[in-house]
């Protein structure tokens, strides 16, 4: 799959964006630092077995680069996905799209200046295209909505954890070569302990939610799905185009989002998310896009 990075970088946001709508639609039965817990608990359970031998056959590579595979851990397991349960309790849908289509720009800011990393005039203009596609599908392709827009406390969690995961896609380049599952099972298991805490004071707060087939299906769900296969591609695609390039690609969470709620929801297909589709993919290659001295060397 590594001759296939693009491919990788699709199936990721497609997933994400079904852990989004399901998580909304738990909203009232499951809390969100519980819902957090369990996801990455038992998606820690799932890989271990497989991940177990690899992760003790790289140990010694890991070990001198330990703070940053806890910090992977935290901003790419615990924090991010914890926020966003937690937004989705009191922000709209249409805020919550809104919010994700900055994390492109914040990988670049990020990547600016940790690593030096510049983007050209083009690649601008091509963020500018996918961003303004996103706004297209998120506001119904009537930009008069923005003037109702209320910012809430879910807005801003959104935000911040975004800024979190876009520095864990920037820091992900800078971790050790590691075969995919052993890096899974270090940043799963770490992302895991770390929930315990505030698993637990959530639990003597009184929160709990029913264990039924409605439950236990959607834990199985986004704790293979959005968090193991999900993770593969994402951090697949990272490491073999790098942040800038590949961030992009989370533009294409509102749309897959939208394509979701018209299957699962009833809603119908309408024009701008064609003209939101076409935008997103053409700022994309256009962003991608290698000059032509690059082409013919």
């Amino acid at each position: 799959m590594q001759k296939h990075p693009y491919l990788l970088l699709t199936i990721a946001p497609l997933l994400w964006a079904g852990n989004i709508v399901l998580a909304r639609g738990l909203t009232t039965i499951v809390p969100p630092i519980t819902l957090a817990f369990y996801r990455w608990v038992l998606a820690t359970v799932i890989v271990l077995p497989f991940a177990i031998r690899p992760m003790r056959q790289t140990y010694s590579v890991v070990r001198p680069h330990l703070p940053l595979i806890v910090m992977l851990g935290f901003l790419g397991v615990s924090a991010f996905n914890t926020l966003l349960y937690t937004a989705v309790q009191t922000t709209t849908a249409i805020n919550g799209s809104l919010m994700q289509t900055a994390l492109p720009a914040f990988v670049i800011i990020i990547s600016l200046f940790l690593t030096g990393e510049r983007i050209t005039g083009v690649q601008f203009v091509g963020v500018s295209i996918c961003t303004l596609g996103t706004f297209v599908v998120v506001l119904h392709g009537d930009m008069m909505t923005l003037q109702t827009l209320n910012f809430v406390l879910g807005d801003l969690l959104i935000l911040f954890g975004i800024l979190l995961y876009a520095l864990y896609s920037v820091l992900l380049r800078k971790a050790p070569v590691l075969p995919p599952i052993a890096l899974i099972g270090y940043t799963f298991a770490i992302g895991a302990v770390l929930l315990l805490p505030p698993f637990l004071w959530e639990r003597a707060t009184g929160a709990t939610f029913p264990f039924n087939q409605t439950t236990i299906l959607s834990l199985l769900y986004i704790a293979i799905g959005p968090s193991i296969i999900a993770y593969f591609c994402w951090n697949g695609g990272i490491s073999i185009i790098g942040a800038n390039r590949g961030g992009l690609f989370i533009n294409l969470l509102p749309l897959f989002a939208a394509l979701l709620s018209i299957l699962f929801l009833g809603e119908q297909l309408r024009g701008y998310h064609f003209a939101g589709f076409l935008l997103i993919v053409g700022g994309m290659l256009l962003f991608n896009r290698q000059p032509s001295s690059a082409r013919s060397s």
